[in-house]
């Protein structure tokens, strides 16, 4: 994977359309989610705890400048659409850490807390990613961050709160429904970022793709059930199946198309 300076070109109204067509699709206004859109600039700060494991240096210095390169990408698409892309900070962590969301141990895996706008993450992971799921490569660590910051464009556009309060209207088996759709939205707004810094930046390198579509399969609900307790739980997943992370990754690299992204109407898995 190359990353470099850059940005990406103008994409007209695409940011604003996918606003519309997310909103039809859950059913609230499209005006109430652009209004919760912010609209003034803000820079970027790492915060990065000191305690993050010995020797992370690069890991860290790798994750920021992925997150960099989402900036790019998400501010140029939101300039596109009118509007303004309020970048998230970054906490690297060691053990455990208290966000906004509540008190987390590095178990979870990487996280974005909507209520402060952080993505948090414990560099560790990425050994987990490749010895425990069996997915190596920068550009498998790449789509994870990605996945993340997709979460964040979901909070931006007012997403992230509606699915919340429709969760707090259904039972538990429809709750989860509506988390697994949204989490496959942000693998696929991950492929959109992977679709557009590519165009713009050329990062892509020989076998990055099969990184990332490796690292969307091994951590699926089906599998992860799989391997730690042997039987799948169907109406327990929350993040969606391997292939059906796989597929929602792939249909934002190949369209880089927001629109395309809209998986809580579409039929397709």
């Amino acid at each position: 994977m190359r990353v470099g300076p850059g940005t990406v070109g103008g994409l007209g109204g695409l940011g604003l359309l996918i606003v519309i067509v997310v909103a039809l699709s859950l059913g609230v206004d499209p005006v109430t989610l652009l209004q919760e859109v912010p609209m003034d600039d803000s820079t970027v700060r790492y915060e990065v705890d000191r305690q993050a494991p010995p020797g992370g240096d690069e890991a860290a210095d790798f994750v920021s400048v992925v997150l960099a390169d989402t900036e790019d990408t998400w501010n140029q698409l939101f300039t596109g659409a009118n509007l303004s892309y309020r970048e998230p900070d970054l906490v690297l962590f060691s053990g455990s850490v208290r966000s906004a969301c509540g008190f987390a141990q590095a178990a979870v895996g990487p996280f974005y807390c909507p209520g402060d706008q952080k993505v948090y993450l414990d560099l560790t992971f990425f050994s987990d990613l490749r010895n425990r799921f069996g997915a190596p490569g920068d550009f498998a660590q790449a789509y994870v961050i990605a996945h993340e910051v997709g979460h964040h464009v979901q909070t931006l556009l007012g997403i992230s709160e509606e699915v919340k309060r429709l969760q707090g209207t259904r039972g538990s088996a429809r709750a989860n429904a509506l988390s697994v759709r949204f989490e496959l939205q942000a693998d696929c707004f991950a492929g959109v970022w992977a679709h557009h810094a590519d165009r713009a930046r050329s990062i892509l390198e020989e076998g990055d793709v099969e990184e990332a579509l490796n690292a969307a399969s091994a951590i699926g609900d089906d599998r992860i059930q799989k391997q730690t307790q042997g039987y799948v739980l169907p109406d327990s997943f929350t993040h969606g199946t391997s292939r059906q992370r796989a597929y929602w990754f792939r249909q934002g690299l190949r369209t880089g198309d927001l629109q395309a992204c809209d998986t809580f109407s579409s039929q397709e898995p």
